[in-house]
């Protein structure tokens, strides 16, 4: 098979993910269908350098969230990053009949999302590197070019800021 079929299987399979890692890092869709083209043509332009022992989803989701935070950056988006003083994403498609426990889950899942979508970028773009690209807290760091410590604090942030969203929406847990 050459290169060129073995990039599109990969395209068709790997596109959904990456426009969604897209989508929750820039909030639009037209920003995030851009990026998600962007990541694809940098990816095939570079695809001699895949290693084919390392999974495909990292390589890719790499490209696309440095491709996202470059975006950020070139919007003069990404400023404020010093926290104030005082204060996950697979689409996947089932072959099983639609159940009230998946329509109750997909309802959930749309609400976990909107409430992502809700938090500020200093806190949504740790969360979605931390917990969807599956990033260290040294990968960001370096990354947002802050410290491992300030990641921590954005991190620790956004989940008490998701868990306050959650709870006015009924799935937040009382604890």
């Amino acid at each position: 098979m050459s290169n060129s079929a073995a990039f599109a299987i990969l395209y068709q399979e790997y596109y959904p993910r990456v426009f969604a890692l897209c989508r929750l890092l820039l909030l639009t869709r037209d920003g995030a269908e851009d990026a998600a083209q962007e990541t694809f043509t940098k990816a095939y332009k570079n695809f001699r350098q895949y290693q084919p022992e390392r999974p495909f989803w990292h390589w890719v989701a790499s490209i696309a969230h440095h491709h996202c935070i470059d975006e950020l950056r070139q919007r003069n988006r990404w400023q404020n990053l010093e926290p104030d003083a005082e204060d996950a994403l697979d689409h996947l498609e089932s072959p099983e009949p639609v159940t009230l426990d998946l329509l109750i889950a997909a309802q959930d899942q749309h609400q976990v999302r909107k409430a992502i979508d809700g938090l500020p970028e200093k806190y949504r773009v740790p969360l979605v590197l931390a917990y969807l690209v599956q990033l260290s807290y040294d990968e960001i760091a370096a990354l947002l070019g802050i410290s491992r410590n300030h990641v921590g604090v954005l991190l620790l942030r956004a989940k008490e800021r998701l868990r306050a969203q959650l709870r006015t929406t009924g799935l937040g847990d009382p604890s």
